[in-house]
């Protein structure tokens, strides 16, 4: 049994005297007509003289956060979900039985309150309480110091003392919705359609990565939690759909970082007869919108190094190929020189950057990159020319097939976005996934595998198409201005106590 602390106990010791009162300690429906930020803005500008002329009814319910407990009349501040407003309780104004209701009132209590608006001495747009009513008891003492613990983790575990206690993350969270819907008003505006597509899934799929197992009993049979949602929703351009996009959860069994959680939120969109460069403009444009539309603003700090550059997304976003910057960082041109493999591993262990073994050209391309080119990304940058090894479900650069037809979007060193002119040749795609399962038995439990009916469905021809795929987490903490991604996600998966 939990020993309880002694001001919990005084607080249990209160509900026999609600209950005796004829008083729901725990709730009851009450009629909040009023924001306490709606309040304060819609009379900031009223006198003292003015406000007591006019008598202002208003109704606030909320969170008791500060009492001043005086003889006869109190102040104390309620907290609702838009900020906090000061409440002026006077035992002559109230009746002496609602007063001392008010007295047996304690930090984090939710209560009503009625009156009118009023300005204190000190000039603070207050109300002045005809009318008190108990809500709801609360048994534990909100902390004093919540952000003083020195267990930060404490505020990713019990993220409702965070909301009551860090007008920041009550902030975000509410933010957070908001730049979703403006990327969804984005997307309806130009005409494509919001769809679901199965969580569960028989094939990994859709993207590189390491999927979480499930056990399905009726059909005893093992399914994935999908790691992407593309090569379903690619299945709806063969269907006819032509502009299609979701957003919705997607699964990897990897690691947690400030930029990385197993479970996490992605959009992704097709167009059919679209390519890259249409995937750009709706890249730029989406983030620009929502920005703009719930932020307000196109210049941010940059979440991965606060002290760093400023970072703006007005401007046309950087284009530039993975393997210019391969060159402008160590001078070594992958693109000009068509090295073997083994030239390659070479030119690897002398530049100090780690081989794997199921690694091809392709492969030591990217390591270099990863080595030498993202962190340095900090204004946005289209990164283009991804070597095919790497991009099993994306075309072919007509002009050069050791590369595909691909993007992603950097900004402050992190990928946001990920864009494909869409592989629609179900002969060359089926070479691709052959490959993929070649990497898998040499030892890449990241690659994707076989999925016949995927590539069945191609036989019945997909319409040319560009696709892209942007983390939603990790858009809302650049937009934001966070710095985590556990400050963004209401509920990150934590290690267990």
């Amino acid at each position: 049994m939990e020993k309880r602390s002694e001001q919990e106990l005084v607080r249990i010791a209160k509900l026999e005297k609600y209950k005796e009162l004829g008083i729901d300690p725990f709730g009851q429906a009450y009629n909040a007509k009023n924001k306490s930020t709606e309040i304060k803005e819609t009379f900031k500008d009223a006198t003292h003289e003015e406000l007591e002329e006019q008598k202002n009814e208003v109704s606030v319910a909320g969170r008791i956060m500060f009492i001043r407990k005086m003889g006869k009349a109190s102040f104390f501040s309620i907290q609702d979900k838009a900020g906090f407003i000061q409440v002026y309780i006077r035992k002559d104004v109230v009746g002496e039985d609602m007063y001392a209701l008010f007295k047996m009132a304690d930090i984090g209590d939710i209560v009503g309150v009625k009156g009118y608006v009023m300005r204190t001495q000190s000039g603070e747009i207050t109300i002045s309480c005809d009318e008190y009513t108990h809500l709801v008891k609360a048994l534990r003492p909100l902390p004093e110091k919540f952000h003083g613990l020195t267990d930060v983790e404490e505020r990713y575990r019990r993220r409702y003392l965070d909301l009551i206690m860090n007008a920041d993350a009550k902030r975000i969270a509410i933010q957070r919705p908001r730049i979703i819907r403006a990327m969804q008003e984005y997307f309806d505006s130009k005409g494509f359609i919001e769809v679901e597509t199965p969580v569960l899934q028989n094939i990994q799929g859709g993207a590189t990565a390491r999927p979480f197992i499930t056990h399905h009993n009726a059909l005893d049979a093992n399914f994935y939690l999908r790691i992407a949602t593309e090569l379903h929703l690619k299945r709806l351009l063969v269907g006819g759909l032509e502009k299609v996009y979701e957003i919705g959860r997607l699964f990897r069994n990897e690691g947690m970082d400030r930029t990385h959680n197993p479970e996490f939120t992605t959009v992704e969109l097709y167009e059919a007869y679209g390519d890259l460069s249409s995937m750009m403009e709706i890249c730029e444009g989406v983030i620009r919108f929502a920005a703009n539309k719930v932020i307000g603003k196109t210049e941010f700090q940059n979440p991965f190094d606060v002290e760093g550059d400023k970072i703006d997304i007005s401007a046309p976003f950087r284009k530039v190929t993975m393997c210019e910057l391969i060159k402008e960082a160590c001078g070594v041109d992958f693109k000009a020189n068509n090295y073997t493999l083994a030239e390659a591993i070479e030119i690897a262990k002398k530049h100090n950057v780690p081989v794997e073994k199921h690694f091809t050209v392709g492969h030591v391309i990217n390591a270099f990159f990863e080595e030498f080119c993202e962190a340095k990304l900090i204004q946005p940058t289209f990164v283009m020319g991804h070597p095919i090894e790497i991009s099993p479900l994306t075309k072919k650069d007509p002009e050069d097939p050791r590369f595909v037809q691909r993007f992603e979007l950097f900004i402050g060193g992190k990928e946001f976005a990920n864009a494909y002119t869409e592989l629609n040749d179900p002969l060359d795609q089926r070479e691709r996934f052959l490959d993929q399962l070649k990497e898998k038995e040499a030892g890449n439990d990241e690659a994707n595998e076989m999925d016949v009916d995927f590539v069945e469905s191609l036989e019945y021809g997909m319409p040319p198409a560009g696709g892209i795929g942007i983390g939603i987490d990790r858009l809302i903490i650049f937009l934001t201005e966070s710095t985590t991604i556990r400050d963004v996600i209401l509920f990150p998966q934590m290690k267990t106590r």
